[in-house]
């Protein structure tokens, strides 16, 4: 079963952060959105481990808080296949398992973090507050989206662990794209933007350019990223 609430944009701010909470045990889960709804946070909820990968494969959350026992796939496996994509969210792990070793295992798969049940909701809500500062201060010039990467310094972009070869138009429409994700841009925005205010060429050298970039980002059947929104425009979204 999956609840979705509004999801937000990867900005850091309470306002708008989108936190995924994987949660098998109801009640449990219901206070810890409660909490988060309370404190500003846009919350999705999934009570097992295979609804959890896939909403937080689909739905690009701030943060999830990820239980270390589910029905289906553990919590181990969950941060396991996210990471194994190149997927980098920020994962709290929440278990009743207290061991160095348990720890040891939870950070090995690719946790960022770890709270141990029973746990105090002030000092979850604290840890929450210091993953999203750092994703806020993280570099400017890296952009995911799904299993989107894009590195504006080096001109990179993959696709999971596919490297893409894009041309230098290419590049500029995919990063003006991933840099307004879900957003719908008009065909007047993309072309100030990316072929300049005064260029005097054909407006189709538009939907020229997004087959290519369709081209090569489902090159190996991945799902579509960038969508036509008839008569306005395009977006980058799931």
């Amino acid at each position: 079963m999956i609840e979705t609430i509004k999801m937000g944009q990867n900005s850091g701010s309470a306002m708008d952060a989108h936190i995924l909470l994987v949660e098998d045990e109801v009640k449990l889960a219901r206070f810890i959105e409660l909490e988060l709804n309370s404190e500003g946070y846009r919350v999705s909820v999934a009570n097992d481990g295979m609804a959890g990968l896939t909403l937080a494969r689909e739905s690009a959350p701030d943060i999830v808080i990820l239980d270390w026992m589910l029905p289906g796939l553990s919590g181990l496996e969950v941060c396991r296949r996210l990471r194994a994509t190149g997927n980098k969210v920020p994962i709290i792990l929440l278990t009743a398992k207290d061991e160095v070793g348990d720890r040891v295992a939870g950070l090995d798969a690719g946790a960022d973090d770890y709270v141990v049940k029973p746990f105090s909701i002030e000092e979850l809500l604290a840890r929450i507050r210091a993953h999203l500062r750092r994703n806020h201060e993280s570099d400017p010039d890296l952009f995911q989206f799904e299993d989107l990467r894009l590195n504006r310094l080096t001109r990179e972009v993959h696709r999971g662990e596919r490297a893409i070869e894009l041309t230098a138009k290419e590049f500029d429409l995919l990063d003006y794209l991933i840099s307004h994700p879900r957003q719908v841009i008009t065909r007047d925005q993309i072309l100030e933007k990316v072929w300049g205010y005064d260029f005097m060429g054909d407006s189709n050298i538009i939907e020229v350019y997004i087959r290519y970039l369709r081209l090569k980002l489902e090159e190996n059947q991945e799902k579509r990223l960038i969508h036509t929104i008839r008569g306005v425009g395009y977006v980058l979204r799931e």
